[in-house]
């Protein structure tokens, strides 16, 4: 699987792979699909981040705790865009500029996490803690809501009792949903 930061950064091209998709596609269904495969995949990874790796920057990084609440405060901004985009429809006249803006914010927060954030967490770990927060990392990704739930705790145990929570019912709503073909991704 290898490093923590390798699954992040692994998560953020895929994001960015989706973002394009949608921007560049005059096609309402190629469109809908890539809404629900980015929301459900940016849905996911914020919230494993929150459960697993911001807790480890705490634990471990010098500033740890101020570097993870400038993250959670930059998700709730990003979940709040997310939540208001993963109820529009593709061809609305504002769907293209909400997933924009979301994009730029969560470009931003990328940039730092990849920059400081991750590095940071790498020097303060052994290289096999790193490999076993990318397969929590991955794991987690596994139970927790796949939409955004922006009024939810963003801090373990309540996170992920909530999570547990949502989780089902999101799944559930999934099944009625259309994603992209594996070979279009």
């Amino acid at each position: 699987m290898g490093r923590v930061s390798d699954v992040i950064i692994h998560d953020h091209n895929e994001l960015k792979t989706y973002y394009d998709k949608i921007m560049n596609s005059a096609d309402l269904e190629t469109q809908t699909e890539f809404q629900n495969q980015f929301v459900w995949e940016l849905a996911r990874h914020s919230i494993a981040e929150e459960i697993v790796v911001y807790p480890a920057m705490e634990k471990h990084v010098p500033n740890g705790k101020d570097m993870a609440e400038k993250d959670r405060q930059e998700h709730r901004a990003v979940k709040e865009k997310l939540y208001e985009f993963q109820g529009m429809k593709a061809g609305e006249p504002d769907f293209k500029p909400t997933l924009k803006s979301l994009w730029d914010d969560l470009r931003q927060h990328i940039k730092e996490e990849e920059q400081d954030d991750l590095p940071a967490l790498e020097k303060a770990i052994a290289a096999s803690a790193s490999d076993s927060l990318a397969n929590s990392f991955e794991r987690t990704k596994m139970f927790v809501p796949t939409r955004s739930h922006p009024s939810a705790p963003d801090r373990p145990p309540f996170e992920t009792a909530m999570g547990l929570l949502a989780a089902p019912m999101d799944r559930l709503m999934d099944m009625f949903r259309k994603f992209p073909d594996p070979e279009k991704k």
